[in-house]
């Protein structure tokens, strides 16, 4: 798994991984595409969180995640609805730029963390309408496992 190494290899990634439409039954089945390409890529556990700009559409906990796998997936999919690009990409942006991501934005840690593994869920003509969040790897891993996950669902849309 290598997840891209600069801000503009997570924006051509990102233009790349277009739905038609995101329903409720897309993300029970983009959730789905996660966990079963999940066990190909790590032997460890993780957490799957999907949700729309208004509320939670999937979530799954692997045995072996939790509460702390919960708290990263809030601080990371945060940084998707703030600013509407990858949680890898936006820290990518900043470090790229030599700045802390944190003191430039001003946004609370605790509550909003540019680490990887969320990724915006963006639909052909109408931007980032919500986003996939995968925690329990270290953040360049739970980047990959999302758009491989993603990536399969696409696949299978034809």
């Amino acid at each position: 798994m290598k997840a891209p190494d600069t801000y503009a290899a997570c924006l051509a990634q990102e233009a790349e991984l277009v739905l038609d439409h995101l329903t409720a039954r897309d993300a029970l089945e983009i959730g789905l595409a996660v966990l079963e390409i999940a066990p190909k890529l790590t032997p460890k556990p993780i957490a799957v969180h999907i949700q729309n700009n208004d509320h939670p559409l999937f979530t799954h906990f692997m045995e072996g995640t939790g509460a702390v796998n919960w708290d990263w997936i809030g601080k990371k999919n945060r940084v998707v609805h703030q600013f509407g690009h990858s949680s890898w990409g936006v820290g990518k942006d900043y470090r790229e730029k030599g700045l802390n991501f944190q003191q430039e934005t001003g946004l609370d840690p605790v509550l909003y963390r540019a680490e990887g593994g969320s990724i915006p869920l963006i639909v052909r003509g109408q931007g980032c309408v919500g986003s996939l969040t995968i925690s329990g790897l270290e953040g360049d891993e739970d980047h990959e496992v999302a758009v491989e996950g993603l990536r399969l669902w696409l696949k299978r849309q034809g």
